[in-house]
C-alpha cells in the first residue's frame, strides 16, 4: 500500500453529505466542537486530539521520550515503529470512546502531532516538542512519525497534523502579536523544508497554522503561506486547523482586522478550515455580511468530512476498529519504550568510569532534583503513565551494591526540606560515603514550556540552587557522572571540564530511569547524538526576536560550542573512513557492541546534513554505508 491515500471516493461522499446541510449546520461543523447533526446521522465530534510522543490527555498511555530525545536517536526506522504503536492506542481509545456514542476532547482520532518547527534558538520554551535545529533531520523524523500514525490501509488509522504553519519558534509571550520579516529564501531553506518535505514524503492529513505574522500576515490567514505556497505551489490538498485562539488573534492582537466577524472571514478565505477556539462562531454572520461566499464555506466543510470519511468513521468495514483495548500500555509497546529511551540518552563525556563495574561492593550516591522526579520522565503534551521508572529507581534496580540517595534542593530552590534530612549536607555525606556519585540535575516542563506553562529562559545555566549543589559536590572529590536532564542545550562547560562523564538525558518517557541505567551500568552502549548545538551561553546567540539563521544552529555559528550538533560517544571504538562523499566504511575496533548512527554531512560550503543512517556493529564488524542523494 502507499503512503499516499487515494481519497477520491471519500471527497465524493463528503460532497454529496455536506450538499444536505444548511448554511448554520455548515458553520458549526467547521468548529472543533462541531456538533451532532442527528437528521444526517452525523455524530458529534471533538477535533482536538494530542500525540507529540504518546497518546496524550486521555488516561493511561505509553508514554515515549519526549521528541527531542527521540530525534537523538537519529533512527527513523524506530521512530516510524513508536508511532505505530501511538496510533494503535489512539485507535484503541476511540474505539471504546464511541460506543458513547459521541467523542468529546482528547477522544477522537485527529491528533495535532507532531511539531516540526525549527529549533533555532535553545530559548524557546517549547523546543523540545521539536525534532531538533536541522531542517532535513526534521523533515525524516517528522515523516517517518507521519507515516506510523496514519498507516497504509485502505483508511487512514488517525490524522497527523504537522504544525506551526510556520516560522515559528518563539519567544512564547510574545506569539500572539509577533512579526516576522524574512526572506523567501530563507523560508525555504529553514522553516518551510520539513513541511514541505513532509507533505511530499509522508502526506499529513492536515497543518496547523501558527499564532504570529510572517511578512505581515497572521500565519491562520496569510495569503503567502496557506494560498500560494501551502495549496499553490505545494499542491496540499488535506485541511488546515487554526492553533487554538489565533484567529481572535488577528483583531485582538495582531490589529489586522477590525472584528470577529472580519477575521473569520479572512481566515476561512485564505484557506483555514477548521477553528480552534471560538471565531467561527461568526461565520454565518460573515456570510450574511457578504465578506464570505457560501461556496468558499461548503469546500473547507467538503475537506473536513473528506477527511472524517478517511478515517472510516462513517463504514463498517474500517480495519482499524477491531485493534482492542488491551493494546494500550502493552508489554511489547513497553519494550519499544525502553529501546527508544536507550537510543535517546546521548553520552557527552567518559574519562573511562563508564560503564560502572557492577557488584556487591559498589556504592553509588545519587543526588539532585531529577533523581526521583517523574516529571522529567513526561515532559509536555503526555498521556498518564500506568508504570514508570525514575532515574533512581532504574539505578537501585539495576546496581547490585549499595545507592544512597539525596534529593539535595529543589529544581529551583534550595533546601526542598530540612526536617526531611535533605540539604547540601545531606547530600555531602551521601557523597563521603560513595564510591561514585550520579549527580541528576537539569532542567522541566515547569522550567522549558509553552506560554502559560514554563515558558522561555533567559540563561543556558543551571538554576542557581542546582549550580550550588554541583560546586558542593565537585569539591568532595568523588568521581563523578553528571547526568542532565532537559529538553533543550544547558551550559554543562564545566561538567565537560571536571566531571568524569556527562550523559544528556532528554526528558526520557515511562522507561527513562530503566533505560539510563541499562546505559550506566553497560548493558546496553550509548548511541544517541545531539539533536542541537549545545552553547556555553545566550551571550553567544543572536537577539532571541531575531529569526535570521546568521550565528545559530551548527550550519551558522562561528563560535566553539561546549557540544556540537550530532555529537555523541558510544562504549566501543568506531572508525569512518570515507571513500567520497556519500560513502564510508565504518569499522568496530573494540570493547562492546552498539548501535550507531552514521552522519553524511556536506565536505564544501556551508555544514548541511545530507543523510544519516543506524546500524548495528558487533566486535570486530565491518559495514560499509552507502548514501544515495538527498531529496
Amino acid at each position: 500500500m502507499s503512503f499516499k491515500l487515494d481519497k477520491t471516493e471519500f471527497r465524493k461522499q463528503a460532497v454529496k453529505l455536506v450538499a444536505q446541510m444548511t448554511l448554520d449546520e455548515k458553520c458549526g461543523q467547521m468548529l472543533f466542537t462541531a456538533p451532532a447533526i442527528p437528521r444526517l446521522g452525523i455524530p458529534a465530534y471533538n477535533w482536538w486530539n494530542e500525540a507529540l510522543h504518546g497518546v496524550a490527555r486521555c488516561g493511561t498511555a505509553t508514554v515515549f521520550p519526549q521528541a527531542i530525545g527521540m530525534a537523538a536517536s537519529f533512527n527513523d526506522e524506530l521512530l516510524h515503529e513508536v508511532a505505530v504503536a501511538i496510533s494503535d492506542e489512539a485507535r484503541a481509545n476511540y474505539n471504546e470512546y464511541k460506543k458513547f456514542g459521541e467523542t468529546e476532547q482528547y477522544q477522537g482520532l485527529t491528533f495535532w502531532s507532531p511539531n516540526i518547527n525549527i529549533f533555532r534558538d535553545p530559548r524557546w520554551g517549547r523546543g523540545h516538542e521539536t525534532y531538533g535545529e536541522d531542517p532535513y533531520l526534521t523533515g525524516r523524523m517528522g515523516t517517518a512519525f507521519i507515516r506510523g500514525l496514519q498507516g497504509e490501509g485502505k483508511y487512514r488509522k488517525v490524522d497527523a497534523t504537522i504544525k506551526h504553519f510556520a516560522v515559528h519558534s518563539g519567544p512564547e509571550k510574545l506569539r500572539h502579536e509577533f512579526n516576522v520579516d524574512i526572506s523567501r529564501e530563507e523560508m525555504d531553506e529553514t522553516y518551510l523544508y520539513a513541511f514541505k518535505y513532509c507533505i511530499d514524503h509522508a502526506d499529513p492529513s492536515a497543518v496547523m497554522g501558527a499564532y504570529n505574522r510572517v511578512n505581515g500576515e497572521p500565519c491562520c490567514g496569510s495569503a503567502q503561506l496557506l494560498q500560494d505556497i501551502l495549496r499553490g505551489e505545494w499542491g496540499f490538498d488535506g485541511y488546515v486547523v487554526s492553533d487554538c485562539g489565533a484567529i481572535c488573534d488577528f483583531d485582538q492582537h495582531h490589529k489586522v482586522t477590525k472584528n470577529g466577524i472580519e477575521s473569520a472571514a479572512l481566515a476561512v478565505n485564505r484557506g483555514c478550515d477548521l477553528n480552534c477556539g471560538s471565531a467561527y462562531s461568526w461565520l454565518k454572520a460573515a456570510v450574511t455580511e457578504g465578506l464570505l461566499s457560501e461556496e468558499v464555506l461548503t469546500e473547507s466543510v467538503v475537506r473536513l468530512f473528506t477527511a472524517r470519511y478517511a478515517l472510516g468513521m462513517f463504514a463498517d468495514d474500517c480495519e482499524y476498529d477491531r485493534i482492542p483495548y488491551d493494546t494500550v500500555c502493552s508489554e511489547a509497546n513497553r519494550k519499544l519504550n525502553l529501546r527508544m529511551a536507550e537510543e535517546s540518552i546521548v553520552l557527552l563525556k567518559n574519562d573511562g568510569i563508564l560503564p560502572l563495574k557492577n557488584g556487591k561492593d559498589l556504592k553509588i550516591a545519587v543526588v539532585g532534583p531529577n533523581a526521583d522526579d517523574k516529571l522529567v520522565l513526561l515532559a509536555n503534551y503526555a498521556g498518564t503513565m500506568d508504570r514508570y521508572v525514575t532515574l533512581l529507581a532504574g539505578i537501585q534496580e539495576a546496581c547490585e551494591g549499595r545507592v544512597y540517595y539525596n534529593k539535595a534542593c529543589n529544581i529551583t530552590n534550595p533546601n526542598p526540606s530540612r526536617d526531611a534530612g535533605e540539604g547540601l549536607r545531606s547530600a555531602i555525606v551521601a557523597a563521603r560515603q560513595a564510591d561514585v556519585v550520579i549527580l541528576c540535575m537539569g532542567l522541566n516542563s515547569v522550567i522549558e514550556g509553552e506560554e502559560g506553562d514554563g515558558g522561555d529562559r533567559h540563561s543556558l545555566d543551571l538554576p542557581e540552587s542546582q549550580w550550588d549543589l554541583y560546586q558542593t559536590i565537585l569539591e568532595t572529590g568523588k568521581p563523578m557522572i553528571y547526568v542532565n536532564v532537559s529538553g533543550s542545550a544547558v551550559n554543562l562547560n564545566d561538567m565537560k571540564k571536571h566531571c568524569n562523564a556527562v550523559v544528556q538525558c532528554f526528558y526520557p518517557g515511562a522507561e527513562g530511569g530503566r533505560a539510563l541505567a541499562n546505559i550506566l551500568f553497560g548493558k546496553t552502549s550509548p548511541s544517541g547524538r545531539l539533536p542541537v548545538t549545545f552553547y556555553r551561553s545566550v551571550e553567544d546567540l543572536p537577539p532571541f526576536e531575531d529569526y535570521s539563521m546568521k550565528g545559530r544552529t551548527y550550519k551558522y555559528f562561528k563560535g566553539e560550542p561546549v557540544y556540537p550538533f550530532g555529537y555523541g560517544l558510544t562504549y566501543a571504538d568506531i572508525s569512518e573512513t570515507w571513500t567520497d562523499e556519500k560513502t564510508v566504511t565504518v569499522r568496530h575496533k573494540g570493547g562492546m557492541a552498539t548501535d550507531y548512527s552514521v552522519l553524511c554531512f556536506a565536505k564544501t560550503g556551508t555544514p548541511r546534513l545530507l543523510d544519516f543512517k543506524k546500524i548495528h556493529l558487533e566486535p570486530g564488524e565491518e559495514k560499509t554505508v552507502r548514501f544515495a542523494d538527498r531529496p
